[in-house]
């Protein structure tokens, strides 16, 4: 199958490609929840940054967003959705195989192997 199929078609996610929406979508997997701060200092991101990332991935249903206090102070933790869990295990699949095709289109293309081949790096 050609790398150029369509890729909505294999799970590839437009929206979750991004790489700030990946590392937090990706980060979130691992955490029941997470409070934003801690997101925010693993994700390498700023403020302002994860907080626009948070509107658009709660827009889309991948994010929950649930506020309180501790100790008086206001918190923001954040956590990923059953609907964001199937979305990242999705898109990480549809990377899979676009790579897995890409490889066996190019082995199905390669040239012969020579002594010069075998010293080139992969």
């Amino acid at each position: 199958m050609p790398v150029e199929r369509s890729l909505a078609a294999t799970g590839f996610n437009e929206l979750i490609h991004h790489p700030s929406r990946l590392a937090v979508l990706a980060f979130l997997s691992g955490c029941v929840e997470a409070d934003f701060a801690l997101v925010r200092d693993r994700c390498e991101l700023s403020d302002s940054a994860l907080s626009k990332i948070t509107r658009t991935l709660e827009e889309a249903g991948y994010v929950g967003v649930r506020k309180g206090r501790v100790s008086r102070k206001p918190c923001t933790w954040l956590y990923l959705t059953a609907e964001g869990a199937d979305a990242l295990a999705a898109h990480l699949d549809a990377l899979h195989a676009i790579a897995a095709d890409a490889r066996s289109a190019a082995a199905q293309h390669s040239e012969p192997a020579t002594e010069d081949a075998a010293d080139r790096p992969r």
